[in-house]
């Protein structure tokens, strides 16, 4: 999960996608009803012009007059002065830009590859590796609806569903070998016949079934003690870590945030 949240953020920072929803940014942000200043110069007068659009490509300037356009609200954030450009204010909303980042909740882009659906198919291996069978049939036939759902609902592109799920499958093959539960549990238990080879030979010659039981039964119960010992200093390490980085996290945001 790890590892697939660190690959989407760097793709989706290195390449950005304009939203599967047209509608979202009008609906959620109350910008000024004029294209943006930049938009005005590098775009409006070559849009509808093909001819235009190449004769810029390759002067590699902007050579189109573009007549008196109007100005964007400018309020006076200090140091956080770049960020007009971007959040485009409004004088209804006041001079605070920290309110109004707060209030953009996230932009309108469309973000490559979908988290849901990374999910949701990780979900699904962990599912096939435990269990298999019929149900994990019916797991995966969930996955399937829960990627039609979001491109239908226009949450994510087709694109955004397909790269998620050979993603999350890859990664579940890829990452196993940090946890080899089995290769180690068998490792384990070859390693104790090896311990116990002579004797059980010794007893197999005498036809002592008994003795071949009790020392067939020492190695698996040795096994398993060994294996419960690994798992629960593994899970108690990792409840450690897990509960002093959110608090860690929690008490920085507190400080950090505190002047607003």
């Amino acid at each position: 999960m790890a590892i697939g949240r660190l690959l989407r953020a760097i793709t989706f920072v290195s390449t950005i996608l304009p939203s599967a929803r047209p509608w979202c940014a009008a609906a959620r942000f109350r910008v000024p009803p004029y294209p943006h200043h930049w938009a005005q110069k590098y775009y409006v007068p070559y849009a509808s012009d093909a001819n235009a659009i190449r004769q810029i490509i390759n002067q590699d300037i902007a050579y189109a007059d573009t007549g008196e356009y109007l100005g964007d609200y400018q309020p006076d954030w200090g140091s956080m002065n770049f960020l007009i450009n971007f959040l485009r204010p409004t004088p209804a909303e006041g001079a605070s830009w920290y309110s109004l980042l707060k209030k953009a909740g996230g932009g309108c882009n469309d973000l490559l590859y979908s988290g849901h659906m990374l999910v949701a198919v990780l979900t699904a291996m962990a599912w096939t590796e435990a269990y298999g069978g019929c149900s994990s049939a019916f797991i995966w036939l969930l996955v399937m609806h829960s990627a039609q759902r979001e491109i239908r609902e226009r949450h994510h592109y087709t694109v955004d569903c397909v790269v998620a799920i050979y993603v999350g499958i890859l990664l579940w093959k890829m990452t196993g070998f940090i946890w080899p539960a089995k290769d180690s549990m068998r490792s384990r238990r070859l390693a104790k016949l090896e311990r116990i080879q002579g004797r059980l030979i010794q007893a197999a010659k005498d036809s002592d079934m008994d003795e071949v039981r009790e020392l067939l039964k020492e190695v698996e119960l040795g096994t398993q003690e060994s294996q419960n010992k690994g798992h629960s200093k593994h899970l108690w390490l990792f409840s450690c870590a897990t509960i002093f980085s959110a608090l860690t996290i929690v008490l920085l945001a507190f400080t950090w945030t505190s002047d607003g």
